[in-house]
């Protein structure tokens, strides 16, 4: 098997606090393969954005973050800034909230030129015609009118193709998604999951989804990684997450998302609340919501266990399955 364009080891990531530091990431080790799409999913709070901006070599004011994440094995956390400036290039970043990440003084087309401007050498002509491609790529309609727009002037589902068209000025080899269809109205949600998946196909790209909505999730990725409390409780494909979980945390998540038959049909909240990041977590963070949780579960965080090929829980009960 050929290496995978992302490898993540031990990823940590803390920011200070009152009284110690709060630990966002405690751990996390993934493999993200070319052309794949790794979904992160989660509760908020539970380190998804961190996890995100970490790979993107975006560390936020405060943060630190240790570990190993190694784009084509180059060390995206130890590099230069000359180098990060470069291995940024290579990964293209969507964020949350489109309109908060475009500046409001400047038009589209200034700020999309700008950017391929600092990723290729290309005369003025050769970026504005390239900008108008990438817009067109990205699903704008009239992308020669666009350019000359203000973000106010858009819509929501419009700013994000102008993120996407952003993101891939570099033609990154991996793009990091974080909520990217949160703000926006369930037919240009479907619209953006359409477009992010025709991008993945035509240009190979590799694909790192942060999302609270197993919806999307299953409709775009083809693996899961379920973070709680900045641990990895479980991963593997979208069918073993969603048909044979082996984490409460899991179930319980999939518990929440409404039906639209019978009993299920209402959603069912997760009982308690996240534990405190700051203090020391000795077991599974999750036991004091988890009703099949026993004395074990209390007192000795549990390992990661292969349950199934590319499917494993961090549960001491993992291997029971449904019984546990």
């Amino acid at each position: 098997m050929s290496a995978p364009l992302l490898r993540v080891r031990g990823l940590r990531a803390s920011f200070p606090a009152a009284g110690g530091a709060v630990r966002a990431l405690d751990g996390v080790s993934f493999d993200l393969a070319r052309a794949r799409v790794l979904g992160v999913v989660g509760e908020s709070g539970c380190g998804k954005t961190t996890l995100a901006c970490a790979v993107a070599g975006l560390p936020q004011p405060g943060e630190r973050v240790e570990g190993d994440v190694l784009l084509d094995g180059e060390d995206v956390l130890r590099a230069s800034p000359a180098a990060l400036r470069r291995l940024r290039g290579r990964v293209g970043m969507v964020f949350q909230e489109p309109a908060a990440h475009l500046d409001p003084v400047f038009t589209v087309g200034s700020q999309l030129c700008e950017t391929l401007r600092l990723r290729a050498r290309l005369s003025h002509t050769e970026v504005r015609a390239r900008a108008v491609e990438l817009l067109a790529l990205a699903g704008v309609d009239a992308p020669e009118r666009r350019l000359k727009q203000y973000p106010h002037e858009l819509s929501g589902g419009l700013c994000q193709r102008v993120m996407i068209a952003l993101a891939l000025c570099g033609e990154p080899a991996l793009l990091v998604a974080d909520e990217p269809t949160s703000a926006l109205d369930v037919t240009v949600q479907a619209q953006i999951l359409r477009l992010l998946s025709g991008l993945r196909a035509r240009l190979g790209m590799a694909i790192l989804l942060v999302t609270h909505d197993l919806g999307v999730a299953a409709e775009l990725c083809d693996e899961l990684l379920v973070l709680y409390a900045g641990r990895v409780c479980e991963r593997g494909s979208v069918e073993d997450i969603f048909y044979a979980p082996r984490h409460g945390y899991t179930r319980a998540l999939l518990a929440c998302a409404p039906s639209l038959e019978g009993e299920a049909s209402r959603a069912r909240p997760i009982p308690g609340g996240p534990p405190d990041l700051s203090l020391p977590l000795p077991g599974c963070p999750f036991a004091p919501r988890c009703p099949r949780a026993a004395a074990v579960c209390r007192e000795r965080a549990p390992e990661e266990v292969w349950v199934g090929p590319g499917h494993a829980a961090a549960c001491h009960f993992a291997k029971g399955g449904e019984e546990a």
